[in-house]
């Protein structure tokens, strides 16, 4: 995946437990919806965990749905997603949001 605008990011930790939603756009100019999961912090970053936000809640029933797993980078004040390219960062990264959401989801290797 490719850099990504962030239409909005919300506070993550929102109390009011409505979902945090984005929309992404992929790099053929499609706007997907997604929810963010999960955050974590870092010293050398922010990571967003994302499960594909769908019109019809049944459509999220009838198959798995990836987690997408997103570097939040800053540029000139604004925020974007950025794909994690290197495969050590990605691994140790997935495996922290594996570990912290194993618990809420069922998660499929």
């Amino acid at each position: 995946m490719e850099n990504r605008d962030v239409e909005r990011i919300d506070d993550m930790e929102n109390e009011d437990f409505t979902p945090d939603l984005i929309s992404l756009e992929d790099e053929d100019g499609v706007s997907h919806d997604f929810e963010i999961v999960s955050a974590i912090e870092e010293e050398n970053g922010t990571y967003v965990a994302l499960i594909p936000q769908y019109d019809d809640p049944n459509e999220s029933l009838d198959e798995p749905s990836d987690l997408v797993i997103l570097k939040v980078m800053e540029e000139n004040g604004e925020e974007f997603f950025e794909s994690i390219d290197d495969e050590a960062e990605f691994n140790r990264i997935s495996k922290r949001f594996m570990d912290t959401l194993s618990e809420e989801f069922d998660i499929v290797d």
